[in-house]
C-alpha cells in the first residue's frame, strides 16, 4: 500500500486482530493448561489427525520459517552498513542468517538459563532502539517535518488480495502473541500472568510499531519506505548521522532475541508432540546434563538452515502467514465447538463469544483471499506439505505398521545414545 494513511491503518489493525486473538488463547489456555500452544487445544476440540497436521505444519513449515525469516532479517540489517548504496550480496545474507541460527540453537540446546538471560540482554536492547526511533520522529513532528502525512490517502489502491498481502506483512510482525501458550506448564500462576501479559504486552507493542512507522514517515515517502533494504537503517542514516551505526547495532540485538525466543517455544512444542507420540520419540527426549529439550531444538534449527538456502524474506512470510493463520483459525473455531461440546472444563477466563467468530471468520479471509486475488506457489507448496503429513499420520502413529516402527526405534536409540538424552520422566531432578 503506497500510501501513509492505509500503512498505518493496517498497522493498527494487525494490532486489535493480534489481541482478539491473543484474548482467545488466553481462554484456551486457562482451560487446557498444556504446553504446546495450538496442539493441546485441537486434540481436545477435534482428535488426534488436526493436532497431528498441526504439529507437522508447525514443525515443517510455520516455526522453521519465521525462524528462517528473523534470521535473515537479522544478517539484512546486520550487513546493510558494509553495502551503503546497494543491496548486499545474498551469499552474505545466508551465511550469516544460518551462523545466527547456529548460535541461538546452540545458546537453547545448552542452557535454559543461557537462553532466558539471552532473551532478558536483546529485548533491553530492543527497547532501547525503539525509545531512540520514537524520541527522534517526535522531535522531528515537533520541527515541522509533517510532509509526508499531507494528503495521506492519495493514490491508495485497494484490493482484497492487496489488503491479504498487507496484513501478511503486518501481523507477521505481531506473530509471537501466542507464544506464552507453548509455556503455560512452566509460567508460575498462568491463570493470572497469561492474560496479564497480554493485555498489557499487545496494546503496548501495538502502540511501539505505530509510532516508529510514524516516526519513519518524517524522513522516508512510503514509496522509499517501501523500497529499503533495511528501514530503521535509513531512517538512522537519515536522522542520527553520525551516530547512525547504533541502529543497526540494536536492531541486530532485537532480531537475534526474537529468534531467540522463538526457538525457545518452538523446542517445547516439538518435545510435546514427540511426548504424545505424534514425532519421533526421540524428539520428546531431554539431555540428561542440561535437562533442555536438545533434540527437538537441534532438529528445528536444521529445518529452519534448509529454509535459508532457497527462501527470501517475502515468500517466507507469505508462505509463514498462510499456514499459520489457516491453524490460528481453526484453533479460535475450536474454542467455538468446545463452547458446546465441553461445557464441563473450567474456565477463568471467557471471553464474548462474538471475538472467537470474529477472529475465525477474518482468519478464513487471511487464507483465502490472497490465493483468490494473487496465486502463488508457495501457497500449493504449503498445502500438498501440510496433507502430506497424513501419510506419516497413519504408517507412524494410526496403524503403526511394523515395517515403519523397525526404521525409527533403531533410529531413536542410536540418537539416544548419541546425544546422551532420555526421556522426560527418566531426567534427573
Amino acid at each position: 500500500m503506497e500510501a501513509v494513511g492505509p500503512c498505518l491503518i493496517v498497522w493498527a489493525a494487525c494490532g486489535i486482530l493480534a489481541t482478539l486473538g491473543a484474548l482467545c488463547f488466553a481462554e484456551l489456555g486457562t482451560m487446557i493448561t498444556k504446553s504446546g500452544g495450538e496442539y493441546p487445544y485441537l486434540m481436545e476440540a477435534f482428535g488426534p489427525i488436526p493436532a497431528y497436521l498441526f504439529s507437522w505444519t508447525s514443525l515443517f513449515v510455520i516455526k522453521p520459517s519465521s525462524f528462517a525469516i528473523i534470521c535473515l532479517s537479522f544478517s539484512e540489517y546486520v550487513s546493510a552498513p558494509f553495502y551503503s548504496g546497494c543491496n548486499p550480496p545474498q551469499v552474505v545474507i545466508k551465511l550469516l542468517a544460518a551462523a545466527a541460527i547456529l548460535l541461538i540453537t546452540t545458546v537453547n540446546a545448552l542452557s535454559v538459563r543461557l537462553g532466558s538471560y539471552v532473551q532478558n540482554v536483546f529485548t533491553a536492547a530492543k527497547m532501547v532502539i525503539v525509545v531512540v526511533i520514537i524520541i527522534s520522529g517526535i522531535v522531528l513532528l515537533a520541527q515541522g517535518n509533517t510532509r509526508n502525512f499531507e494528503n495521506s490517502f492519495e493514490g491508495t489502491k485497494l484490493s482484497l488480495g492487496a489488503i491479504g498481502l498487507a496484513f501478511y506483512n503486518g501481523l507477521w510482525a505481531y506473530d509471537g502473541w501466542n507464544q506464552l501458550n507453548y509455556i503455560t506448564e512452566e509460567l508460575r500462576n498462568p491463570f493470572r500472568n497469561l492474560p496479564l501479559g497480554i493485555i498489557i504486552g499487545i496494546p503496548l507493542v501495538t502502540g511501539c510499531y505505530i509510532l516508529m512507522n510514524v516516526s519513519y514517515f518524517t524522513v522516508m515517502t512510503a514509496t522509499e519506505l517501501l523500497q529499503s533494504q533495511a528501514v530503521a537503517v535509513t531512517f538512522g542514516d537519515r536522522v542520527l548521522y553520525p551516530a547512525s551505526w547504533v541502529v543497526p547495532l540494536f536492531v541486530a540485538f532485537s532480531t537475534l532475541g526474537a529468534a531467540n525466543g522463538t526457538c525457545f517455544t518452538a523446542g517445547r512444542l516439538v518435545y510435546v508432540a514427540g511426548r504424545e507420540g505424534h514425532m519421533l520419540k526421540v524428539l520428546s527426549y531431554v539431555s540428561v546434563k542440561r535437562l533442555t529439550p536438545a533434540p527437538a531444538i537441534i532438529f528445528y534449527g536444521i529445518i529452519a538452515i534448509i529454509y535459508i538456502i532457497p527462501g527470501d524474506i517475502n515468500s517466507l512470510v507469505n508462505y509463514f502467514s498462510f499456514a499459520a493463520w489457516l491453524f490460528y483459525g481453526l484453533t479460535i473455531f475450536g474454542l467455538v465447538v468446545m463452547r458446546f461440546t465441553r461445557k464441563e472444563l473450567k474456565r477463568p477466563i471467557k471471553v464474548p463469544i462474538f471475538i472467537p467468530i470474529l477472529v475465525t471468520l477474518l482468519s478464513v479471509f487471511l487464507v483465502l483471499a490472497p490465493i483468490i486475488s494473487q496465486p502463488a506457489w508457495e501457497y500449493l507448496y504449503c498445502v500438498l506439505f501440510m496433507l502430506s503429513g497424513l501419510i506419516f499420520y497413519f504408517l507412524f502413529v494410526y496403524y503403526k505398521f511394523g515395517w515403519a516402527q523397525k526404521i525409527s526405534k533403531p533410529l531413536t536409540m542410536h540418537l539416544q545414545m548419541l546425544m546422551e538424552v532420555v526421556p522426560a520422566e527418566e531426567a534427573p531432578e
